[in-house]
């Protein structure tokens, strides 16, 4: 299999949770339209990832920002071995990307420690979506993992000035 040149460097081995980087080697080897497919059925599953009722976290950022088509909540809950795992709610009017991109980061960085979901590069993200997605939707192909290091980072903050 010949592979498409990219501007991303190569990830070095064990760089991303293992979850994830079985999604990304199962996207990897996918031509453009199998992808797609792909992707749909990601946002199908979508409602997989809503909280229950009655569940509480450790953080919960709920808002509709410029860069997406309608609200999206982030739920984070954090284990005793720092492991997050989180649930996210998505309006109506957000993207069938975004409701993809959603399942995927939620299974892929499902147990991951707090610091691993900071430091998971986003290089993975051309990978799944291909190259014309992420020219055409840029925005929108990174926003619920910029979203998820935003409420990791917020409970690192929060750890920190609690112990001062």
């Amino acid at each position: 299999m010949i592979k498409a040149c990219s501007d991303q460097p190569e990830p070095v081995e064990g760089e991303y949770p293992p979850a994830l980087a079985a999604i990304v080697a199962l996207f990897e080897h996918l031509p453009e339209d199998e992808k797609r497919e792909t992707l749909i059925s990601y946002a199908d599953q979508a409602p997989r990832w809503v909280p229950a009722p009655g569940a509480s976290f450790d953080l919960e950022d709920v808002r509709k920002d410029e860069e997406c088509a309608d609200t999206v909540g982030i739920f984070l809950k954090v284990d005793p071995s720092r492991q997050a795992h989180f649930r996210v709610t998505l309006g109506p009017q957000v993207q069938i990307l975004t409701r993809a991109m959603t399942s995927i980061l939620c299974k892929g960085l499902d147990g991951a420690t707090i610091e691993r979901v900071l430091d998971v590069p986003a290089d993975f993200v051309p990978k799944i979506v291909g190259g014309q997605l992420v020219r055409i939707r840029s925005q929108t192909v990174y926003y619920v993992l910029t979203r998820m290091k935003g409420v990791c980072r917020a409970f690192v903050n929060r750890e920190r000035a609690a112990a001062l």
